[in-house]
């Protein structure tokens, strides 16, 4: 059951719980709950769906090769507390991270999450999305912007999501063991090709 807060005596505002938003979130829904409120996602842009068609691609073929976990794109639902469940653009698991698998949604934070940016998610996704996937144990954060190719990436600290790889040509994962990628790779106008990308990537996960 949704609860109904005032912010003035002429102002209601609908919070729902995380259960509220996954019996709602039927398929080919895309949205994210945050604290609450729901965030519908809108279309992207040519250059946001290749990039992370690239990456989720060697990605995927990294983790299959080696048998790491499990990756997710943005149609599975993640539950990290009663009024915070986002779709995240990727959202990778180990292996050890089953029994959290449900039928319409994973309980808890990924090890890893990609968020590729838009104009109208991106201060969602550095903002709210931030600090709620810090606060419940987020491993690694990468921050794609198809845009402008800022892109950022963030381990964490103790208990804190902090920067690293700044500049760097070489960005490795700490999550996904032996992974990589090469910043030249995450140019929408210049993608590699997936099976060349993997090819280059460790033949063992050490």
């Amino acid at each position: 059951m949704p609860t109904r807060v005032s912010v003035a005596a002429d102002l209601e505002r609908e919070l729902l719980t995380a259960e509220d938003f996954l019996e709602w979130l039927d398929p080919g829904r895309f949205a994210d709950l945050i604290d609450g409120e729901i965030f519908v996602h809108s279309a992207v842009s040519i250059r946001h769906a290749d990039l992370l068609n690239l990456l989720d691609g060697i990605l995927r073929g990294y983790i299959d090769r080696h048998g790491l976990g499990f990756l997710y794109r943005e149609s599975v639902a993640v539950r990290l507390s009663s009024r915070n469940v986002f779709l995240p653009d990727l959202a990778f698991y180990r292996a050890d991270r089953r029994p959290g698998i449900r039928d319409n949604h994973v309980e808890g934070a990924p090890d890893l999450v990609v968020e590729a940016l838009s104009p109208r998610t991106a201060d969602r996704d550095v903002g709210p999305k931030f600090a709620e996937y810090e606060q419940h144990g987020v491993e690694e954060y990468w921050i794609l912007d198809p845009a402008t190719l800022a892109h950022r990436f963030y381990r964490r600290q103790g208990e804190l999501l902090v920067e690293y790889a700044a500049g760097a040509e070489r960005i490795e994962s700490r999550v996904v063991t032996g992974f990589f990628v090469r910043r030249e790779w995450l140019d929408p106008d210049n993608l590699p090709s997936i099976s060349a990308s993997l090819a280059l990537l460790p033949a063992r996960a050490d």
